[in-house]
């Protein structure tokens, strides 16, 4: 029976592999996709916010060509560490149960099932998005993940959102000839927009090279236009792409099915805050996922920490 079994294979459940090795627990790292999967199907494009050194685990440094890294850099560093360290990871297997027992927890994937004493839930939330619910979303010109800006490029492109990521989609396909209008649900850009790019955003509104409905929301999409329902009414504008860049979320029901318990209005899972265990002995929290739909609650920077909270308190049940 292992020690422990860390589901989501990405920088926060690669750290809990990283201290449990250093515990001398016997682990296993299990990933539903590739290693680091999320930060594998961010933009191609991205920078990060943090700079190298605060995305740092188990003190490796991470040498990076600027201050912020970017995704390459990212996947190299997390990949490197995996490999020189040999940690045992089993990519492209999903978990789909998650059973108490008397002795810890039966832990069933699409390969295989393991018998554990503690898991740890690292999962993220990058993996369910936030639907916009209205007529037309299941057309496949729209899109709720972004790639690489030059797919668009001399197209109509919808970008609904007005945070770092929405933004960012908007300038990117904008610089790649794309005819860009915003959809914002507020009255102005988000207030978490890096403060690097809110003036470029702004200063391309103003001169009307990007378009921007503010307190509206797109109502519906078709083929080649869409509804946008602004305070002058609704508009209709021809359209080839919508990127609905409307956030993310944990997978909620998965976490429910495990017998999580969340009990607000943000769906946060009840745990520990100071073991990060959950209300199920053995069952502990790490990361992103601890911050139900308040997503802007913890990153990696600041979770990373939770490896060896969650470790030290195996050792000393141990």
């Amino acid at each position: 029976m292992l020690d422990v079994l860390i589901i989501g294979g990405g920088p926060i459940g690669i750290a809990c592999g990283l201290k449990a090795q250093k515990a001398g627990l016997s682990f296993l790292i299990i990933e539903k996709g590739c290693l680091t999967n999320s930060i594998y199907n961010y933009p191609v494009t991205t920078t990060f916010f943090s700079t190298s050194e605060r995305l740092e685990i188990e003190n490796i440094p991470f040498t990076t060509l600027h201050a912020k890294p970017n995704r390459a850099e990212a996947l190299e560093y997390y990949r490197r560490i995996t490999l020189a360290n040999a940690l045992p990871v089993k990519l492209f297997e999903e978990v789909t149960e998650v059973k108490q027992m008397q002795t810890g927890y039966s832990v069933t994937t699409t390969k295989d099932k393991y018998d554990v004493k503690n898991v740890i839930i690292a999962t993220g939330f990058y993996d369910v998005c936030v639907n916009l619910d209205i007529p037309g979303e299941e057309l496949p010109k729209v899109k709720h993940y972004f790639t690489d800006p030059h797919y668009y490029a001399m197209q109509k492109v919808v970008v609904v959102g007005a945070s770092n990521s929405a933004i960012d989609v908007a300038l990117e396909t904008f610089r790649k000839g794309a005819e860009v209008t915003l959809v914002v649900r507020g009255p102005e850009i988000g207030p978490r927009v890096k403060y690097w790019v809110r003036p470029d955003v702004i200063n391309r509104i103003e001169e009307g090279t990007i378009k921007a409905y503010f307190n509206s929301a797109l109502k519906a999409v078709r083929a080649d236009e869409v509804d946008i329902e602004t305070p002058e009414g609704p508009v209709t504008i021809q359209n080839d792409f919508v990127l609905a860049m409307t956030g993310y979320q944990p997978n909620f029901s998965q976490l429910k099915k495990w017998g999580l318990k969340m009990d607000n209005d943000l769906l946060i899972p009840t745990y520990n805050p100071e073991t990060m265990e959950t209300h199920l002995p053995g069952l502990y929290l790490a990361g992103v996922v601890c911050g139900g739909l308040n997503t802007h609650l913890w990153f990696i920077e600041n979770s990373r920490f939770h490896a060896e909270m969650i470790v030290n308190d195996i050792v000393a049940k141990k």
